[in-house]
């Protein structure tokens, strides 16, 4: 009978993500471990770490692009890079208030994002990547504080 179980979660699993969720849930909170799907509930926590990272890492390419292109483009500042800027920095904070241990390492995150951040401001504003520093030259503090903006 368990293994009817397991082969219906899956089932279920991949049929109706949500329904899995919801139905695993309900038994953890029943006590009923040995009814949970532990394999796909494994992976789905695993990605959510990923998915997590993955987040960070995005906000901080668009970030980063911004503040490259606020920098070295002082002569088409608008109130939309603002609010871009705004709206990363924002989530940036929200997504490690939620999971503050994505702040480790996250110099190499910074570091990674910002090699891609001169590619995009070499194909967006047509100006050669090679005029810009090498590593990044704004501090993870910057990059989350609100009233730095690049001169």
């Amino acid at each position: 009978m368990e293994t009817q179980t397991i082969l219906k979660e899956k089932s279920l699993y991949e049929t109706d993500f949500y329904q899995w969720a919801l139905h695993n849930a309900e038994l953890l909170r029943q006590g009923k471990l040995n009814e949970i799907d532990i394999e796909n509930i494994v992976e789905e926590i695993e990605d959510l770490g990923r998915n997590n990272k993955r987040e960070l890492a995005s906000r901080l390419f668009v970030l980063i692009t911004h503040l490259l292109k606020w920098q070295y483009q002082s002569d088409k500042r608008s109130n939309s890079w603002k609010a871009t800027l705004n709206t990363q920095r924002f989530e940036i904070n929200r997504l490690l208030q939620s999971s503050p241990s994505l702040k480790y390492n996250v110099e190499a995150v910074i570091e990674e994002e910002f090699i891609n951040a001169r590619k995009q401001f070499e194909d967006e504003t047509g100006i050669s990547k090679d005029i810009l520093p090498n590593t990044c030259p704004y501090t993870f503090d910057q990059l989350r504080d609100d009233n730095f903006r690049p001169e």
